[in-house]
């Protein structure tokens, strides 16, 4: 993971590169208490992405809006992948 906020110099905008190797699968997490929606927008590759119990499939080139109370957890597929990752309350 590459964090690009402080390096950004960003106020309100959290921007973060995932590279995620065959399989690897993120922790469920969710932004209830700090009120941020994330856009999870897929470069290359292909994930899962579960939201609230529910799979979407991604593909290369795909984007996806998650709300903040929203429990989400990264799937990888079977090849690298390269995510985009950005948040703001």
């Amino acid at each position: 993971m590459r964090f690009l906020r402080e390096p950004l110099d960003c106020e309100q905008v959290g921007v973060t590169v995932l590279e995620c190797d065959p399989g690897w699968t993120g922790k469920p997490h969710d932004h209830a208490e700090d009120g941020q929606e994330e856009v999870y927008l897929l470069l290359e590759g292909d994930a899962t992405v579960e939201v609230d119990g529910e799979d979407v499939q991604l593909s290369g080139g795909d984007a996806l809006r998650i709300p903040p109370e929203s429990e989400r957890t990264i799937r990888n597929g079977d090849t690298e992948s390269t995510f985009v990752l950005v948040g703001a309350p």
